[in-house]
């Protein structure tokens, strides 16, 4: 009654003089009485299975109702005694009821929210709303099948209960999407001409595995850092640069043919740092941003066999396809990563923001290079929330943690160099945005609050 309730029972509503059996009947056939508790020990059960007195008719009555009707919610066993085994003491008809446990004060605590829910049509868990049916589903039916749906849910469960072995199931999960994107790779002499109606096509099917790759990277992140997740994230990356070359049994290629994973692996390091981001992952994104690569055997030709992370970057020239009729685009490459932007969890602007922390990276580099593809989309009005909020010194001390720089002073040094290094001054195609990067990124405002 305390919680909203309206409750009929015998001790209020059961005066001298009524019929204690029509009283029953009522409960059990009046419509505007929702729910019937019953309460069950194992007197209770005897008595009722039995037959026997008011409750022998109580349960004539109700097993009237109960035994004809598949699903019969209103009657609600409330067992208050379990046997040595472990079972309740329930009658006959109650036998295969979902019952509530009171059996205790402790156990009626604890189980009291959930009664109050089920009166109240309010459940703790409720099925979701029907969504669409997935976009692979709609793809080429040459797009194999991914694998990795089932091993990532295996991986989740297997983190969040902490199961032993859960370096084999990351490693299932990544071999899968290694797998599915490695299908994609042409290995012999295709029948036509790959245009960029060809790559858009594989870009879209390659998209799979980006979500993939997120979906992880999110999770594993937000679970608390890990040298095992750091550690396995950068093999993975390091897998990734095979994709974007041909593989090592082709020995006649056009460099065409492999455009497709080229883009689907710049995206997906783009969409990988955006990650790492949202979860407030420093110190891995410290470790990916100055981690040297080993290249594939196929790209590592001459010189060092190590890359910094600009070994990720992906360009396109087919894909001017894209360009509206008359127009040339500045980065076709980035158009694609705009219309592919569909996460809500990651949207287009954080794609941005962690292209714009790349090139703060390329800038403090002396060995890597970056054209930031997709700030062509930025505006000169864009603000990126992770450098804005680096005005506050407990949310500059993560950026530091990325860029190694304690000292803003000595951040804003060295990213003026950098600008001189790449020659951003001759990248004449950024004239509709602020083109030096340094409102951008917030340089002069970076740890000026306490």
């Amino acid at each position: 009654m305390s919680d909203g309730i309206d409750v009929i029972l015998d001790l209020w509503d059961l005066n001298e003089g009524d019929d204690m059996y029509a009283f029953m009947e009522r409960m059990v056939v009046d419509k505007s009485v929702t729910h019937v508790l019953v309460f069950c020990d194992s007197e209770y059960a005897s008595r009722a299975d039995a037959r026997k007195a008011g409750v022998g008719t109580e349960s004539q009555i109700i097993s009237r109702e109960i035994y004809p009707k598949v699903q019969q919610s209103k009657f609600i066993p409330i067992a208050c005694e379990f046997s040595e085994e472990g079972e309740p003491f329930l009658p006959t008809f109650f036998k295969s009821r979902i019952f509530i446990d009171f059996s205790s004060p402790e156990a009626a605590n604890d189980n009291w929210e959930q009664l109050i829910r089920v009166l109240y049509g309010k459940p703790a868990h409720q099925k979701p709303a029907l969504g669409k049916a997935p976009t692979y589903l709609s793809a080429s039916a040459s797009a194999p099948a991914s694998p990795a749906v089932s091993k990532f849910a295996a991986l989740k469960q297997a983190l969040i209960h902490n199961k032993p072995g859960i370096k084999h199931y990351r490693e299932d999960f990544l071999d899968a999407c290694y797998s599915f994107a490695d299908a994609l790779r042409i290995r012999a002499r295709p029948d036509v001409e790959i245009t960029g109606e060809k790559v858009l096509e594989d870009c879209g099917k390659l998209k799979l595995v980006r979500d993939h790759v997120v979906d992880w990277v999110l999770f594993e992140s937000e679970i608390g850092y890990s040298n095992e997740f750091s550690e396995a994230l950068i093999k993975f990356l390091e897998r990734l640069l095979e994709l974007k070359s041909r593989p090592q049994e082709v020995n006649s290629w056009n460099d065409a043919w492999y455009e497709a994973h080229r883009l689907f692996v710049y995206e997906t390091f783009l969409y990988v740092v955006a990650a790492l981001i949202k979860t407030d992952s420093s110190h891995v994104l410290h470790l990916i941003l100055t981690s040297h690569y080993l290249l594939p055997e196929t790209e590592a030709h001459t010189g060092d066999p190590f890359l910094k992370f600009d070994a990720f970057y992906g360009h396109s020239d087919t894909l001017q396809i894209l360009a509206p009729e008359g127009k040339k685009l500045h980065a076709p490459a980035a158009e694609l990563i705009k219309r592919q932007s569909d996460r809500t969890d990651l949207p287009f602007l954080t794609v941005m923001e962690a292209e714009l922390l790349i090139l703060m990276m390329a800038f403090l580099s002396q060995d890597a290079r970056w054209y930031p593809q997709t700030l062509h989309y930025s505006g000169r009005s864009a603000a990126f929330p992770f450098f804005l909020k680096a005005s506050r010194h407990r949310d500059f001390k993560k950026l530091a943690q990325v860029t190694g720089f304690d000292s803003a002073d000595k951040l804003r040094e060295a990213v003026k160099s950098g600008h001189e290094r790449l020659g951003v001054e001759r990248w004449t195609n950024f004239w509709l945005t602020d083109r030096s990067f340094w409102a951008h990124m917030n340089m002069d405002m970076l740890d000026t609050i306490n």
